[in-house]
């Protein structure tokens, strides 16, 4: 049987280094699992790999689709499970930080309707004339159960609430039976962490050296692009605000920091509720190896 890697944790707790150093160690490509490297022109914002690592070593899903493409965690456990399908090797890598994406790669998504892309593009003009708090208000009458759950601050989860009500008749919840389903491959998790102290030091240290590389230029040149959803993400939201005169630049990094801490404690909340997972300090490489090896038997 086929056995699949997963290698996740927190940002910028050093899930790329070491999925590199495994891929090298194992002879295997990286499977990205990381919702914004898969799109083009977000290099320094999501940390994605650089030309000379992708050049050295083979990842799919990054740098796939362009800004306007949409695509979610249901379209990648299509397209992963069909790399796997097609995949010689007997272990594959599957890293990144996307917790959505990981969950439907290991357990499945429900079966959820498509939606037109007439209705997307209605919605999407209303969310802009109109405000979060209006589509809010008609997801509150179409499917209550879900607007009490619903993180209400974050659009694409309403908006693609709204969109299957609207689409279908039913309510979103209707849909979201939440059945783990068999997979034709055995499963490793191996979750990543460090010391909380030592974490947010990388996490400040990543963003002050995302600056000095070009964020805010990188940020500038995406600015046209602001309303797409794949740009709704810590580090750029904040240098949009900057360039709307809402904050400074030291004010935009500061809650790039601050966000950036936040999104890896909602991380980590969510990684250590799986009971499957099995946590190492990233640095401990050959523990790592050791415990994959024990558990594969595939690997030598």
């Amino acid at each position: 049987m086929k056995t699949l890697v997963v290698i996740t944790g927190p940002t910028a707790v050093g899930k790329s280094h070491l999925s590199e150093r495994l891929a090298c160690h194992y002879h295997i490509p990286i499977i990205n699992a990381d919702s914004r490297q898969i799109y083009q022109g977000m290099t320094i914002g999501t940390a994605a790999p650089t030309a000379e690592t992708l050049a050295a070593i083979k990842h799919h899903f990054v740098g796939i689709l362009p800004l306007g493409s949409y695509y979610n965690a249901a379209m990648f456990e299509e397209d992963v499970l069909r790399l796997l399908e097609q995949q010689q090797e007997e272990v594959a890598l599957l890293s990144g930080g996307s917790m959505m994406y990981i969950d439907a790669v290991c357990n499945g998504i429900d079966d959820i309707p498509t939606v037109d892309d007439t209705l997307r593009e209605t919605l999407k003009q209303r969310l802009a004339a109109e405000g979060l708090e209006s589509l809010l208000e008609e997801l509150r009458q179409l499917d209550p159960e879900y607007y009490d759950m619903v993180d209400k601050k974050n659009t694409r989860r309403v908006v693609h609430g709204l969109e299957i009500c609207l689409q279908t008749g039913c309510t979103y919840t209707s849909f979201r039976k939440r059945q783990t389903k068999q997979r034709p491959f055995h499963i490793v998790k191996i979750g990543l962490n460090r010391p909380r102290e030592e974490l947010y030091q990388r996490i400040n240290k990543r963003v002050d050296q995302m600056m000095a590389e070009g964020l805010l230029e990188e940020a500038r040149q995406l600015l046209p692009f602001r309303r797409e959803n794949a740009l709704n993400t810590v580090g750029y939201k904040e240098l949009f605000a900057y360039f709307d005169g809402k904050f400074t630049l030291d004010e935009a990094v500061e809650r790039i920091k601050g966000n950036t801490r936040r999104y890896a404690r909602k991380q980590l909340t969510w990684y250590k509720r799986d009971a499957n997972m099995h946590w190492f300090n990233p640095d401990d490489e050959d523990t790592i190896i050791g415990f994959i090896n024990s558990q594969v038997s595939t690997i030598g």
